[in-house]
């Protein structure tokens, strides 16, 4: 069944909504600036309301709207963020910012304007908004991922990164035998030619400079596997993943490095069963989990600790 709404001239005909990115779809009657639509129906500022045309978010009778200051009329689509929670907590939040757990398998954000799941609906959710991310971790990586609660927070803590005043510890089961610390330094590319994987991180002598401490905590003897403490000195894409790929202690249950670029395709595409995995690559999910964040902010010391028991994971 059908509801029509009138406001302003403007008759709303349908909705088709899922978590993340939803589409809404108006007749509009009169003429309107397309940037002053978006500016009344979803009370955004000129600024945000140019950047969801800039992204291809509008479309007129079909077609993507290219010209911000366009007039539109008739039949118009939109596409935006709609947040629907999955009762997902912050572990740990002050009136600045919040700590998330994040499970594996979950992504950060909305990926190409999926309907899927994503942490940022909880994000946007419980904060509005304004709230964001920080940092990213790996839809595959488990474990703490940093929120601001509003833009000033947003770029305070997003300077703390970029200045590498916050220090990120990972655990991870890796194949092997581990029984000393180490550091590696190996510069990271990702998109090297060639490769069929352009979001895969290569050790090249042209790449950015990438630091990884390592340091062994227990040693599994019958499976002669290690779980260690992997501690970033720098930010790269897969960074963690691609320098024990290098120095031949791969993270368990790692679908991209150390497999066959065929088999990471399939599992891109989401054609890999998890028995499949947990053949290949020796679990159902990566081994890899954002363990701890400590940082100063406001003259306060912080030193979170996810409170996922990854240790007992790794002994299953």
């Amino acid at each position: 069944m059908a509801i029509v709404i009138i406001l302003s001239k403007i008759v709303l005909k349908k909705v088709e909504s899922n978590l993340g990115y939803i589409r809404k779809k108006y007749k509009i009657i009169d003429d309107i600036k397309a940037y002053k639509f978006l500016i009344n129906e979803f009370s955004i500022s000129m600024g945000e309301a140019q950047k969801w045309i800039d992204k291809r978010r509008v479309y007129i009778d079909g077609k993507i709207l290219k010209i911000k200051n366009s007039n539109i009329k008739g039949n118009v689509e939109v596409i935006f963020f709609q947040p629907e929670s999955s009762d997902l907590k912050p572990i740990f939040e002050t009136d600045c910012f919040a700590v998330f757990d994040k499970p594996s398998g979950v992504l950060v954000h909305p990926n190409k304007l999926s309907k899927q799941y994503s942490l940022n609906d909880d994000i946007k959710f419980l904060f509005g908004k304004d709230a964001n991310v920080v940092h990213r971790i790996d839809k595959e990586t488990s474990g703490l991922v940093l929120v601001s609660k509003n833009k000033k927070c947003e770029v305070e803590l997003k300077r703390l990164f970029e200045y590498r005043k916050i220090q990120k510890e990972y655990l991870a089961l890796v194949d092997g035998t581990i029984d000393k610390e180490f550091l590696i330094n190996a510069k990271l590319k990702a998109g090297l030619p060639g490769s069929m994987i352009k979001i895969k991180s290569h050790v090249c002598d042209d790449g950015l400079v990438a630091f990884t401490k390592i340091v062994p905590l227990k040693h599994i003897s019958t499976k002669n596997k290690t779980i260690i403490k992997a501690i970033p000195k720098t930010g790269r894409t897969h960074q963690i993943r691609a320098h024990m790929f290098h120095v031949k202690h791969k993270i368990i249950g790692d679908p991209i490095y150390g497999v066959d670029e065929l088999f990471v395709d399939k599992f891109l595409n989401g054609d890999m069963s998890k028995l499949e995995r947990l053949e290949l690559t020796g679990a159902k999910r990566l081994m890899l989990h954002a363990y701890s964040l400590s940082f100063q902010y406001n003259g306060i010391e912080y030193n979170i600790k996810s409170e996922m028991n990854f240790k007992e994971l790794c002994d299953e």
